[in-house]
Order: structure tokens, then sequence, then C-alpha cells
């Protein structure tokens, strides 16, 4: 037996027993005559005794011992003399009888410890090190339990856990996807699937009612923090349903998720249409952790002598409260230079800062007087101590960029509470948007997505400029300014669904040819229908209060795609390529 009790499972009310335990050594400590190691496993840390006066030959094999030995021992439990209130097993040790080796090991290449000094590269080339730190190994943890809770709920609900396949066929439409060669099929190939979307449809038309999986998916994208090539989502479609239901299921999912993992009871979600989002908070997944939502200026800005407003769509500022006397001339000049930025793009940044007097000090004092400026604070909702910061230009780059001065400075001024979250359903997106470059729509969601019923005739009837403000039964779950899921309302009708493939830029025959298989489902009997899919990895990350998806995940990749780990991706033998018959040199040369 290799342990009788796990190394977190001692307690005081343990102290007498004999106990075997098996771990690896976090740490030694020798004191002469006395020497202490803490043991560590999955469960815990216990702190071991060796002593030379009972047993000199056992001492001084433990104090030869190195970091990250798995060690298997034999002793009796008592009580610690000197207690560690900050562990469960701080007021006991054991008293050390037999000592077993069972592997030796290699010194880490970086500290086995909740703050590592190793970086990211490193921490995922050994990542069978880094999952041993209690962070990462809490992390999957976590997500494992919110996995089980996820599948609880919805076969409460009666959701039927069904497996879609991993080889499909490339679409066209959305990120870039991963492709593999059929060696039975020479010069064709699958794809791996960005989604179970289609399938997932296939099944209502089946009869499956309501459908999920936690499902893998794969996106050839450029990576950051909160994305990798492959990810998890919690994939869910329902029949015989509308947007109301679908929004109550889910936000219950949530609530339930939340008070079983957490303990937070979520009040009910508000609601925001896309359009309000866009206008107030410059983006359509708004955080909502603080206010500081956006003022347009342009009919009191425009018609001085201050050409950059006269020439601007749009006049629009938030209002940082109480930071007029916070922030220097010096300060403004590094917020100035920090939304210069080419991530950014800001062309200047002007304040107005209201004094206690009733004055007001400005960058654009020489353009506006202080009645003026007045007339600005009052739209503001602005009082004394409190700085105006505004900027101008075309609308949609100018809302973006205030979207990240917002953010910015909810953070710097401390807004952000831990432990806050601020969930809400922003509906209503546009259906489809207008690319200039490829000069065709493209769809906001997917093209699959119904229009909201009362825009479907304009949608079969109407013009260009129409379909630009056609909407969508559209929805995206955001919480704390992450969008965790999104979803809509599907269309069930072949006639329809051609139509918006014709909006898209499809030709009859590549309509056929990529999607022949749904158009002919929908020819026997499809019911209405729709559903949603979470990300998986992000809900995990932002329930507890972190940006990154990495440590949610075992073995992630790196900012380039790579598995440091085991090395991929890499070549593969020239045996294997010939039997894809590919070429790879004329590839390359080509």
């Amino acid at each position: 037996m290799y342990r009788t009790h796990n190394c977190g499972a001692l307690r005081i009310e343990d102290v007498g027993k004999e106990v075997t335990l098996s771990g690896w050594l976090q740490a030694s400590r020798d004191f002469g005559g006395m020497t202490f190691i803490d043991l560590r496993d999955r469960y815990g840390i216990t702190q071991l005794v060796f002593n030379a006066e009972d047993n000199n030959e056992l001492a001084e094999r433990a104090q030869k011992l190195g970091r990250e030995f798995v060690l298997k021992v034999e002793g009796r439990v008592r009580e610690r003399s000197n207690k560690n209130p900050n562990r469960p097993t701080g007021d006991i040790e054991i008293e050390v009888h037999t000592l077993s080796i069972l592997n030796e090991s290699k010194v880490p290449p970086f500290t086995i410890e909740d703050d590592t000094d190793g970086g990211d590269d490193l921490r995922m080339k050994y990542r069978y090190l880094d999952i041993r730190r209690a962070p990462v190994k809490e992390s999957l943890i976590f997500r494992s339990k919110l996995a089980i809770e996820t599948r609880k709920y919805l076969s409460e609900q009666n959701f039927v856990e069904v497996e879609t396949p991993v080889l499909i066929k490339s679409t066209p439409e959305g990120a870039r996807d991963f492709v593999v060669p059929s060696r039975m099929n020479p010069g064709q190939f699958y794809a791996l699937p960005q989604s179970p979307q289609t399938f997932k449809q296939i099944l209502m038309v089946a009869g499956m009612d309501r459908y999920f999986q936690i499902v893998k998916c794969f996106r050839d994208e450029d990576l950051r923090a909160d994305r990798q090539p492959e990810f998890t989502q919690i994939d869910c479609e329902m029949a015989f349903v509308t947007q109301e239901e679908i929004l109550n299921t889910f936000e219950g999912l949530t609530k339930h998720l939340f008070k079983s993992m957490k303990g937070i009871e979520l009040p009910d979600f508000p609601r925001m249409d896309y359009d309000e989002a866009i206008r107030l908070y410059g983006s359509d997944k708004p955080d909502l952790r603080f206010g500081m939502q956006f003022v347009e200026l342009n009919d009191v800005a425009k018609g001085k002598d201050f050409s950059v407003f006269n020439n601007a769509e749009l006049i629009v500022g938030i209002c940082a409260e109480g930071q007029a006397e916070t922030y220097s001339n010096k300060d403004i000049k590094k917020l100035t230079e920090w939304m210069q930025r080419p991530q950014i793009g800001a062309k200047g940044l002007v304040y107005v800062k209201v004094n206690a007097d009733g004055t007001f000090k400005s960058s654009v004092g020489k353009f506006y007087d202080d009645a003026d400026l007045k007339i600005w604070a009052d739209k503001f909702g602005a009082k004394a101590g409190d700085m105006l910061l505004i900027l101008s230009g075309e609308a949609e780059k100018t809302r973006k960029q205030l979207n990240e001065l917002r953010l910015e400075m909810g953070r710097r001024m401390d807004l952000i509470q831990e432990g806050d979250f601020k969930p809400l359903w922003v509906i209503d997106f546009p259906l489809l948007e207008w690319d200039e470059e490829s000069e065709r729509f493209h769809a906001m969601h997917h093209p699959f997505t119904s229009p909201k019923k009362e825009d479907v005739p304009r949608m079969l009837t109407g013009d260009h400029e129409t379909m630009k403000s056609l909407r969508a039964d559209a929805y995206d779950l955001v919480i704390n300014g992450a969008e965790i899921g999104g979803g809509s309302i599907r269309i069930h009708d072949r006639a329809l669904q051609s139509r918006n493939f014709d909006l898209l830029g499809f030709s009859k025959e590549e309509a056929l040819a990529q999607f022949g298989f749904l158009l002919g489902a929908f020819e026997y009997g499809a019911p209405p229908h729709g559903g949603i899919a979470f990300g998986f990895d992000r809900l995990c990350a932002v329930m507890n209060g972190q940006s990154s998806i990495r440590d949610y995940i075992a073995f992630p990749k790196n900012n380039q795609g790579r598995d440091m780990m085991i090395d991929a991706p890499a070549s593969i033998d020239q045996t294997q390529l010939d039997e894809l018959r590919i070429d790879l040199q004329k590839e390359m040369s080509s």
C-alpha cells in the first residue's frame, strides 16, 4: 500500500494514528538533529519529521533527499509544537519510522511554488512540473468540476449529450480552418471543426430537441492571452424555442454555475441592444462593473474655431470622477501618449477639469470659454474635482478608442472590485456587415443566423441599403467585459437560407457544394430552432478573475501556436508525405 491517507487529509483528531503517505518532496529544512520535509501530493502538504536521536541512519538519508524526489513514508501522527495556521494540515506532523525512495528527480528548472521563477515558455515546456504547482492544479480541478456541474444542469433540463464529427468539410466563412489531408482520397482534405454548428442544426431536424456537447473546436487564427488554436465550447441547441426561452435557460445555467462553484447568487441579467452598447460604451461587450458611460458633444462642441471638432464625425467623452487634482499636465501628456500608441491610434486627447470655484481648465480653453465648458460639464453631470476626457474623429474608430480609455481609467481609478460580477445579454445585433475591401456582406455571427421576424420581408425583397439595417435574432452573454457565449435563432427555411447565402456572395453552385446537406435537410420538416455556445476556457478564467485561459488548459500552446512540451507542429516522415501524395518541395517553392 502506497498510502493510507493523502497529504491533505490528516488533522488534529488523527494524532496517534500510524499512517502511510506518498508524494513529492516540496522542501526540506535541516536543523542538525532534526530534519523537516514537506511532502506534497495533489491534495495538500504534510510535514514530516526525522529525529537523529531516534534513528540517526534514517535522519541522514532524509538530509540527502532532493527536491521533487518521490517518497513513501510510514510513521505516527503527532501534534506540532509550532503550528502553521495557513495550512489545513498545519496542526500535525508525521514522525517518520520508515522511508522509501520511489523515484529520484533532477533539480527542476523552476521552483514548484505558487509564485514561481519560471517564464511562460519554460513552464509550458515542462508542463508536467507546472501542473504540480497549486495555482495550475487548482485551475484544472476547477475546470473539471465546472464541466460536471454543466452536465448536471443540462441533463436536468432534458438535454442529450451527442458527439459530432471532428473530421469535417472546410467552409469559407469565419476564421481559417486547420486542414487534414486524406490518404484514401488523394488531393482532398478534411477540416477540423471551428464549431459543430451545422451538425447541431441537423440534430434538431433529426428530432433530438435539446442537444449539448462540451466539445473541442479549432481555429487557425492569431493568438493572444484569451485565445488558443484549440479550445472548448459548451455547445447547445434547442428546437421549438424562442429567443426568450434560450436566454432564460442559459441564464439559469450561468446562475447555477456561479452558485455551485463560487457560492455567488447572481441577480437577473439585464438586456442591452447592440446599438445601445456601442453608443454608451463603444463595445458590444461592455464592462458594467463601473459607470463612465459615453456622452456625445456634437450638438454643443461644433461651430467654434476648433477645426478638429468641426471636421469630426463624432465628438464623445467620459467623466473621470475626482481626477482633476490627481492628474497633472505631465500625467495627462503620458495618458495622451498612451492613447496615441499604434494599438489604439488616437490622434489626440482633449481634457476639461472642473475647478472647485466653478471655473474650468482645459486643453481647448482658447476656443471655448467657461460658459461653453459648463454646458459640456452639465451634459456629463460633472461636479467640482471631476475631469472630462474627450476624443473626436470617425465615429466607429473613436468609440473603439474611447472604450480602451474607459477601461484603462477604470483600472487606474480602482473602480473594478475583485469578486464583482456583472453579466448582461447584448441582443439585436446587425445581421450583416458590409466589407468595403471585399465589397461584400459578411455574417455578423454566422450564415445560419435568422433575421428578426419583422425583418424577414425586407431581407427577401430589400435593396443593398436595406440589407445594412437588418437585425438578427442574435445574442451574446457578456460578463465583466468578456464575451462568454453567443448564439442566435437559426434560419430553418430553405428559401430564406438560400437568400442569405446569396447576400453573402455565394453562388448557387457554391452554396450547394458547401451546405447542400443542410439545405436538403430543411426540406424534410426542419423545426424552428436556436442555440448558443459558451467559451468554456474563458468562462473558467472569468469566474476566477483572470484574463488568461492558459492555466485552465492542461497543455496549452504559446503565442506562436507551438506546443513547447512535445515540440509541435513538426515535420513528418517522407514516407507519410508520399502516402498522402504531398510534394513538400513543390509546395514550398510555389
